[in-house]
């Protein structure tokens, strides 16, 4: 426990250097004089990881040592990025990170056998879908670039997707749990609708999500989680060849029919196209020229341009849709390899506790939020390279926004649940899993 615990707390020193380095950094392009502001940065921030740390060390003492360290890296990482865009939207980020925080401790609190949720899978999926629906409700749906993607009640706004994926996900590693068995039997005289029905009501909800919500984000991003948990459930490759032959069936058919989908489609194949790149294109070609100019080793922090002298901005939503291409641009192809790879080490640990856990709803979960997580970073980083049609989620941990971070505060306190669980041991059967 203390080696693990010992590790985690060795993996948080060098992300408060990194603040404090970052800061430093955008504040000599600003200025010629580096006050001890930066300092009093990294060290708060530090205070916020040191009571995270001392936490988990109490209540979660056996849970992975890495997937904190790695998820505060990229917290750190988004602060240092959105700093170099806008003083205060750091600070309130750093709010976000710091409420984010107070629910991953309460998460843990109060959710104290994650095993329960099976028995309110319904429940939750109930509320998953309620959430989906709410930005297209009157008077608190908030529409952004043609997708109904937020809600606002007075000073309050937040964008319930972030936490619909983690009720969705519930839902589904319980309900394959318990359907896993008739589903792998290669009997399909056996799997009736009921069996089936899970993957015609999430391909439904994926369907409606692009057209109703006009959100195509979230559509890849909850089918793709549901057909990784399908196979992670069945082994069946079958089973996700058949989910992805619905998916792409239905994108054509609305992508054919449906004028948003149409038009978002033909922006994606050409967004340099006349009378396109000055507006509809305008955020994408803007993406691409950003890190083109990048490079290998990128211009430095705080050295691309982000606006013009008038205030036009030259890389429109660069603290949300369109981080990651400044990323590419100040950082350059070989800093921007360096954030993925973070993602990937932390969807290893994740689903390294997926491997070790010891019973099927547990396995399910892990794999499933990690898949999630995994899926949403490729859905932007896919759309802002021109890989996939551009959508407004955000890059998790590092985009600004107080739902994305809050609700990734949440999936890593579900994540660091199983684990503490999975790396038990009972006395006298050896030590914990590495």
């Amino acid at each position: 426990m203390s080696s693990a615990r010992a590790r985690e707390l060795f993996g948080l020193l060098p992300v408060s250097l990194l603040v404090t380095a970052g800061f430093t950094a955008v504040l000599l392009t600003r200025t010629e004089e580096v006050s001890n502001v930066t300092l009093i940065y990294g060290g708060v921030f530090l205070a916020c990881c040191l009571f995270g740390h001392l936490f988990i060390r109490a209540r979660l003492p056996d849970a992975d040592p890495y997937l904190f360290p790695l998820a505060a890296l990229l917290a750190a990482f988004g602060l240092v990025m959105i700093y170099r865009i806008d003083a205060d939207l750091a600070r309130e980020q750093a709010q976000w990170f710091v409420i984010g925080l107070l629910l991953f401790c309460a998460t843990v609190l109060f959710l104290r056998d994650h095993r329960s949720l099976e028995r309110y899978r319904y429940t939750i999926a109930a509320v998953g879908i309620a959430l989906l629906l709410m930005p297209r409700l009157p008077l608190i749906g908030e529409q952004v670039n043609g997708a109904y993607l937020g809600i606002r009640v007075g000073p309050i706004s937040f964008q319930p997707a972030e936490f619909a994926k983690l009720a969705i996900i519930i839902f589904l590693a319980s309900y394959l749990n318990d359907t896993r068995d008739v589903l792998v039997s290669g009997r399909f005289a056996r799997i009736s609708l009921k069996h089936l029905g899970p993957l015609l009501v999430i391909w439904g909800a994926a369907m409606f999500l692009l057209v109703f919500i006009r959100d195509l984000g979230s559509s890849l991003m909850f089918f793709g989680g549901f057909l990784a948990l399908l196979y992670v459930a069945t082994a069946r490759l079958a089973f996700v060849a058949i989910g992805l032959l619905m998916f792409f069936g239905g994108a054509t058919f609305f992508a054919n029919t449906v004028g948003h989908v149409r038009q978002r489609i033909e922006i994606w194949q050409d967004p340099f196209a006349r009378g396109v790149v000055d507006r509809e294109g305008y955020q994408i070609a803007q993406s691409l020229f950003a890190q083109a100019d990048g490079g290998l080793f990128g211009q430095g922090l705080g050295e691309s341009l982000l606006e013009l002298p008038g205030g036009a901005l030259i890389l429109p939503a660069a603290h949300t849709d369109l981080i990651y291409a400044l990323i590419v641009n100040e950082l350059g192809l070989f800093g921007a390899a360096a954030v993925i790879l973070i993602y990937m080490l932390f969807a290893a640990r994740g689903l390294k506790t997926a491997l070790v856990a010891g019973d099927g709803f547990s396995k399910l979960l892990a794999a499933g939020l990690v898949a999630v997580l995994a899926l949403q970073v490729f859905v932007i980083v896919g759309g802002v390279t021109k890989a996939i049609p551009l959508t407004g989620v955000t890059l998790p941990f590092i985009s600004y926004g107080g739902s994305s971070i809050v609700a990734n505060f949440m999936l890593l306190a579900l994540l660091l649940i199983v684990s503490d669980r999975a790396r038990r041991r009972p006395e006298g059967r050896g030590g914990l899993v590495p």
